[in-house]
């Protein structure tokens, strides 16, 4: 199974105890996933998604927060390679719009859209709001292996559903942003503390620590491999200097003759010959005096451009 399968499967699992929140996390679904629908005897709510998961909690949900009995005419079927929800039974039907938002109650129920959302009390609270992008991310969310990278996403179908969801982030310090693929907008988050952020507010605290897990495994790897990668252009910067070096104090020793260098030179200089690996701090410590880091390197480049001179 996916990480972001078993994200799915949590917040799935995830029944809150309290009636709005409850209702708060339909509305989202029927926002992302409903349509009302009119037929010869009436209307008709249906919930159409590919992921099965989304039905089967719209199912506990309608019976949590409308005490939706088995008896009312609320049928999941499966067509076209879709799960399908739907719910006939006028009086529940209409007691679900107004509960979510959808309907004032008054207007004909032709002209009621799912894809507007009110403004109301379904998300007046912080709960309700997290209820809400619950229920969103079951519907359009997908999130990727923390292992392989960073990037969670929530796929719209129209630019205010977008801009709600950006809303609600937002209210929970949630950087997120929106681009456009296609016909759709697509919310998404690309930074590890916004994801994680993202799945605590939306109560998937399993997920979030194995995401955490992962998040630290890979980023002490990243710091190792910086470390490492680090060290060995260090290394092969200090064996490259190390061989122009004596590659210099050769073409002195052939050319002009060591015992012609001032004293301090020619201790550097056979040092560098007889210990071609050695760091400049070591060098340092073969001289008598003892010299610094600074000191080494100070008579090693004066031997070079004595070469150079000489080339």
């Amino acid at each position: 199974m996916s990480f972001s399968s078993r994200v799915k499967q949590e917040l799935f699992e995830h029944i809150s105890a309290k009636r709005h929140c409850c209702v708060a996390e339909l509305a989202a679904i029927l926002y992302f996933s409903g349509s009302l629908t009119s037929a010869d005897n009436g209307f008709f709510l249906q919930i159409k998604t590919e992921n099965g998961l989304v039905v089967r909690k719209s199912f506990t949900l309608l019976q949590k927060a409308f005490n939706m009995s088995t008896e009312m005419k609320a049928r999941r079927e499966r067509m076209g390679g879709a799960d399908t929800l739907r719910l006939a039974d006028r009086e529940l039907l209409e007691s679900v719009l107004t509960d979510t938002g959808f309907w004032d109650g008054q207007q004909d129920l032709s002209g009621v859209s799912l894809r507007v959302l009110a403004d109301g009390p379904v998300l007046e609270r912080a709960c309700c709001q997290r209820a809400f992008l619950r229920g969103a991310f079951l519907c359009a969310g997908s999130v990727s292996d923390p292992e392989k990278g960073y990037h969670l996403e929530l796929v719209c179908s129209r630019q205010t559903q977008a801009q709600q969801i950006l809303t609600l982030l937002s209210g929970f310090e949630i950087d997120a942003h929106v681009v456009t693929r296609k016909k759709y907008f697509v919310v998404y988050l690309k930074e590890g503390s916004g994801i994680a952020d993202f799945l605590n507010v939306t109560g998937a605290h399993v997920a979030l620590m194995d995401f955490e897990n992962s998040r630290v495994v890979r980023d002490v790897r990243n710091t190792v491999n910086r470390r490492v990668n680090c060290e060995t252009a260090n290394i092969a910067k200090t064996v490259n200097a190390a061989s122009r070096q004596v590659e210099d104090i050769l073409l002195l020793r052939e050319k002009y003759g060591l015992e012609r260098l001032p004293e301090s030179l020619r201790q550097a200089a056979e040092a560098r010959l007889e210990y071609p690996d050695a760091s400049l701090k070591e060098l340092g410590a073969l001289l008598d005096p003892p010299v610094g880091k600074s000191g080494v390197n100070h008579r090693l480049r004066k031997l070079c451009d004595l070469a150079d001179s000489i080339r």
